[in-house]
């Protein structure tokens, strides 16, 4: 059996691929390995030796589902790195290194993987991460559109970083880098059985970049985090949960595209509870939110950075927004999952 035609197209995975033969040497030699060479995955042992490390490490896991696997400005392979570093970023953590496991169906196109592979050694690269290891496992056809990974990530901490929701005090503010709920709305966009038209492209980045540019302005940076699944408003939430303050958002001031808004506003959606995969929030002293702003203006990632809102005392920790029509509303938590599989 083959596992593709005598013209070479219509390539697809099968079973023997996963059965640690030949199929499964050629599968690792000609489609998997090369396109992810560095010095810690070459030698191909079972495990990657890392060269040493001084100071704080940190380290970060992560599973990605998303339906489908190729979607309007990315793919699962993208989404699997930059995922992982932004984990680490938010932490204030160098990425170094990271695991890659990939779960794939029979009757995926192996050019599909391809591309998808291509695309995990360019967000590589551009995270400045290697791949130091990994596993692949083939399975029968399942109902998850062909393929599921799991990374792991380790990171240097940055001596000077000191980041905790702890620090977080009544006057600091809170900025975002950049427009809401993209990535989750492209990937619906792309989902089967939806077909209207939209301009809107995945966010998803690594935000390592930005994030070092944040801490190296001299800023007093007091937390970081990622508004991924539950997107802004479950983070928001977290945190006046997580320093029982009250926090106020300047509708106005949260940046949202127009073709953002009217998608979700077609979906009936909330785009502050649509996950993002390229932004993050940081709780700054009110003192430093200029240079703080200024430097993430400064970086690609962050151009429309805005001052979304501060934290006050509070009887009760609530997020409320203040509404372009000069009323108040209570931002909740999303109650369940409005998007499956987006990540």
């Amino acid at each position: 059996m083959t596992p593709q035609g005598d013209d070479g197209r219509g390539a697809q995975i099968v079973m023997a691929h996963g059965g640690g033969g030949e199929l499964t040497r050629r599968l690792l030699a000609e489609h998997i390995v090369p396109p992810l060479a560095n010095d810690l995955l070459d030698p191909m042992t079972d495990s990657a030796v890392l060269p040493p490390i001084a100071g704080r490490l940190c380290l970060t896991t992560d599973a990605f589902v998303v339906q489908p696997l190729e979607f309007p400005g990315g793919d699962i392979g993208t989404l699997a790195v930059c995922g992982t570093v932004n984990d680490l970023a938010v932490m204030g953590a160098v990425p170094i290194a990271l695991s890659l496991a990939m779960v794939i169906e029979e009757g995926l196109a192996l050019d599909t993987l391809d591309r998808i592979v291509a695309s995990i050694a360019r967000s590589a690269s551009e995270a400045g991460v290697v791949i130091a290891t990994g596993d692949t496992k083939v399975v029968e056809r399942r109902d998850t559109e062909g393929m599921t990974i799991t990374t792991a990530g380790v990171g240097q901490v940055r001596q000077d970083a000191n980041l905790a929701a702890g620090r977080i005090g009544p006057g600091d503010v809170l900025i975002l880098n950049g427009h809401l709920a993209e990535h989750g709305l492209a990937v619906m966009s792309a989902r089967k059985g939806l077909s209207f038209q939209t301009d809107l492209l995945s966010d998803v980045a690594p935000l390592g970049g930005l994030v070092q540019a944040l801490l190296d302005s001299g800023a007093d940076v007091k937390f970081l985090r990622d508004p991924t699944r539950g997107g802004l408003a479950g983070l928001l939430a977290d945190l006046a949960d997580e320093t029982s303050l009250g926090i106020e958002i300047d509708e106005q001031a949260v940046p949202v595209t127009p073709a953002t808004r009217n998608t979700a506003d077609m979906l009936g959606l909330d785009v502050l509870t649509v996950a993002n995969e390229g932004k993050v929030v940081a709780a700054v002293s009110a003192d430093d939110a200029d240079a703080a702003l200024a430097a993430c203006r400064a970086h690609p990632l962050g151009r429309a950075g805005a001052v979304i809102g501060r934290f006050v005392h509070a009887e009760v920790p609530l997020v409320e927004m203040m509404t372009s029509v000069g009323g108040r509303r209570i931002v909740s938590r999303p109650y369940g999952e409005d998007l499956p599989r987006i990540c």
